[in-house]
């Protein structure tokens, strides 16, 4: 099955070595995170992709809720499956995609990066968490330690502790992380947090273009 998807008009996903794709989190759609594209570098092309799985008038999920923070692996590998085969189908090979994930969609961009770390450049994972257990790519993520950002709202109540702390003490055996919490911010994105990912992203784009 391919995922719906919409993509910025302006910018054919042809057009550059990297795509942002942007991965919603649950109960959500392809539209929510959309409006983030102002804080992607100039000329960056992007994908806003809506999960598989359809949970609400409207709304879609990447995977059930189960154990809070914790999901079923098989669920997730599927739902990881599906946005690989979306890269395959919409993009020229050799294409880079920068996986920009809320929640559910934060769980998303680090798979992304966990499965295939050569396919995936500066992934950022906001008020998200990561996957427990070894993943294909995590060896090869120790050793390169590529960038990533992770922002969460210092009130946010949503994600599970034990998958918070699971999430921090991950990044930096993996990944070059730029880490920010944000006070008075609970499970959502602000102003702030927008400007750090786009300081992020013009830095690392940047480099690895020139």
């Amino acid at each position: 099955m391919t995922l719906h998807a919409i993509a910025s008009a302006d910018r054919p996903l042809d057009s550059a070595p990297f795509v942002a794709v942007f991965l919603h989190g649950f109960g959500s759609h392809e539209q929510d995170l959309a409006s983030l594209a102002s804080a992607l570098p100039d000329g960056v092309p992007w994908a806003s992709l809506r999960a598989p799985m359809a949970v609400a008038a409207a709304g879609f999920a990447w995977f059930p809720i189960t154990r809070p923070g914790d999901p079923d692996l098989a669920s997730v590998t599927a739902a990881t499956d599906e946005i690989w085969a979306w890269v395959d189908a919409a993009l020229p090979a050799g294409t880079r995609i920068a996986p920009i994930g809320f929640s559910q969609g934060g769980l998303m961009a680090s798979q992304l990066l966990r499965t295939a770390p050569e396919r995936v450049i500066a992934p950022v994972i906001l008020g998200g968490f990561v996957q427990a257990g070894e993943q294909p790519g995590d060896a090869q993520l120790a050793a390169s330690r590529p960038a990533a950002f992770f922002g969460r709202g210092e009130d946010d109540r949503v994600i599970a502790t034990a998958a918070v702390d699971r999430t921090e003490a991950w990044m930096p055996l993996h990944t070059t992380p730029t880490a920010r919490r944000y006070p008075g911010l609970a499970h959502g994105i602000d102003a702030r947090e927008l400007s750090d990912v786009r300081a992020f992203l013009v830095d690392q784009l940047a480099a690895a273009a020139g």
